[in-house]
């Protein structure tokens, strides 16, 4: 997986491409501390358009991300998820935890 950290005004956006499981931890980790640590950002966005797959632990990372930025009341949504991701991410009902666009 790669992951890429866009910020654009307050909204810090993190675009995901490839398979989203443990392996890419580190760079998903990096990319949202850095916008969890830019005082300007008041929005985090993850775009999972280009995500093919995710398993249980990319759910317990996109958990870990908005337990950090509850923690600074900042808002993250998913954005862009269709097929195989949807439908994961609807079983494990992440639609009552995450804004999804």
């Amino acid at each position: 997986m790669q992951a890429h950290l866009i910020t654009e005004q307050t909204v810090a956006r993190i675009r995901l491409t490839g398979r989203f499981d443990f392996s890419g931890h580190r760079e998903f980790k990096d990319c949202y501390e850095a916008a969890l640590n830019e005082p300007a950002v008041s929005q985090i966005d993850v775009d999972m358009e280009d995500v093919e797959y995710l398993d249980s632990s990319a759910l317990g990372m996109l958990l870990l991300l908005k337990d950090h930025a509850d923690a600074r009341a900042l808002p993250v949504s998913l954005l862009n998820c269709g097929g195989m991701v949807k439908e994961i991410l609807d079983v494990a009902n992440f639609a009552a935890m995450f804004p999804m666009r």
